[in-house]
């Protein structure tokens, strides 16, 4: 459901000056323009500046009661200089000439005193976006108007109709509003130019339910580009309490090796598992799980990824990457085979491959599985699960990315016969990534967006449930 509350109407993408920032993007222009030919002048072969600004307003509320505001606003100018294969990193939230003169030095100086990197350098002009790419308007930007005083309004709502849902509701960890918004630009001496407003907007809460030994709490948020589509507050603070009474009463269950579902908001982490095994930085350092992937088998053979930066509003979408090189859609997984890794222009030199464009991550990820039905929504995947667990909680960080050792915490619910039969709780959940990429056997069509990636519930055939 839409939030009531209403949002500014989103500016031309070129125009910051009615969106609370103090600097335009003419000015970031002139200035990224002004460090290069500083690093011209000081005998750099080539160089790379970014300057952005953020702005934001974060506030929470417990028990009704305005516990923290925070306004945010930062400014920054970073440059990376080449002497050669040599480089160096400085930056500043300085814009004085005087300082951007001393910034540039400063990493001239570094990029002198820094051994030779085969590796290192620009993207290669071909990679470059194009000129028409890097202006294409993906409506990331919408400012929110709004105030602490309005923002903790918002907080109040949610939480309040957390503790009314239900007389077990008891207490709570407090809710919050954030409002952030900033923009760049940025630009190298191979003639790259490119910069954007984005914003993101959230309100979260977190009720407890019960008393004593036996409290249970759970959580639930909205985040948007746009405030206008975050969900009503009422909404996500009754859905909270409902997370949280539903957990009452959990227990303990002896240790087993069952069939496990993932609850489509930490699926997204095992999508997320498989790209930091498939990303430059840990391939060419040998730290992945997945070395030696490219065009290989590694997930069940229903499963295909897709990445799309272009999505209007997408958290994760992106005309051009950090370098400058210019984003496509593409199909990262077909069929369980790898087609293509996560590379920047340095980590696909050092493997001898052509960047990708994801210096700086990933762009919209979706993971899908042609086995999936529509009617495929979460009481159906219960009852494929038929009888195990369901995790709706991961705690720790339990993640070995060079062995694929898995190892976390988790909370859940035990189902028999395809129905939840009760919460569980104080479980590990074990396994080994590779087995676990090709022991998924479903997807659920309940899909959820967590962050820049999509996927709905995902159900792994067998894994560890260490417990009493």
């Amino acid at each position: 459901m839409a939030s009531k509350t209403s949002a500014t109407k989103a500016p031309n993408p070129d125009s910051t000056a009615s969106a609370g920032f103090s600097f335009s993007r003419e000015q970031f222009q002139q200035l990224v323009d002004d460090m290069l030919q500083i690093a011209r002048r000081r005998g750099a072969s080539d160089a790379a500046v970014a300057v952005s600004e953020g702005i934001g307003l974060s506030v929470s509320v417990r028990k009704g009661d305005v516990e923290n505001v925070e306004r945010n606003r930062d400014k920054s100018i970073g440059i990376t200089v080449f002497l050669g294969q040599r480089r160096g990193n400085a930056s500043t939230s300085d814009f004085s000439l005087q300082s951007l003169e001393q910034t540039v030095q400063a990493a001239y100086d570094i990029a002198r005193y820094t051994a030779e990197d085969p590796a290192a350098g620009l993207p290669d002009e071909a990679d470059l976006v194009s000129a028409q790419q890097a202006q294409r308007n993906l409506n990331l930007f919408h400012p929110w108007a709004i105030d602490a005083q309005g923002a903790a309004e918002l907080a109040r709502q949610a939480e309040e109709a957390a503790l009314s849902t239900d007389r077990r509701i008891t207490n709570s960890e407090g809710a919050g509003v954030s409002a952030q918004q900033g923009h760049f630009y940025a630009g190298n001496s191979r003639g790259f130019r490119g910069g954007y407003a984005s914003s993101r907007h959230s309100l979260s809460v977190s009720p407890i339910a019960g008393k004593g030994n036996g409290m249970q709490r759970d959580y639930w948020y909205t985040s948007q580009r746009d405030p206008a589509e975050l969900a009503n507050p009422a909404a996500v603070g009754r859905y909270a309490a409902e997370r949280s009474l539903a957990r009452l009463k959990s227990r303990k269950i002896p240790t087993c090796e069952v069939p496990v579902l993932f609850e489509a908001p930490l699926a997204a982490g095992l999508l997320g598992a498989y790209v930091q095994a498939t990303s430059g930085g840990a391939l060419y350092r040998k730290a992945s799980f997945l070395m030696d992937s490219l065009g290989q088998k590694v997930t069940a053979d229903h499963l295909s990824i897709e990445e799309d930066p272009f999505i209007l509003k997408g958290k994760g979408s992106a005309p051009f990457d950090d370098e400058g090189v210019g984003t496509q859609p593409r199909t990262v997984l077909d069929k369980g085979v790898v087609q293509t890794y996560f590379l920047s222009s340095y980590s696909a030199r050092k493997l001898g491959l052509r960047t990708t464009g994801h210096a700086g991550g990933s762009h919209n990820l979706r993971l899908s599985s042609r086995l999936t039905r529509p009617g495929d929504d979460l009481p159906a995947m219960l009852r494929k699960l038929h009888r195990g667990l369901f995790v709706v909680e991961l705690i720790g960080q339990g993640v070995n990315y060079v062995t694929g050792d898995y190892s976390r915490g988790a909370a859940g619910f035990w189902v028999e016969n395809g129905e939840i039969a009760y919460p569980v709780h104080e479980v590990t959940i074990a396994g080994q990534l590779q087995q676990m990429l090709k022991g998924i056997v479903a997807v659920g069509a309940d899909e959820y967006t967590t962050g820049s990636k999509t996927v709905g519930s995902i159900l792994v055939d067998r894994l560890k449930v260490a417990g009493a």
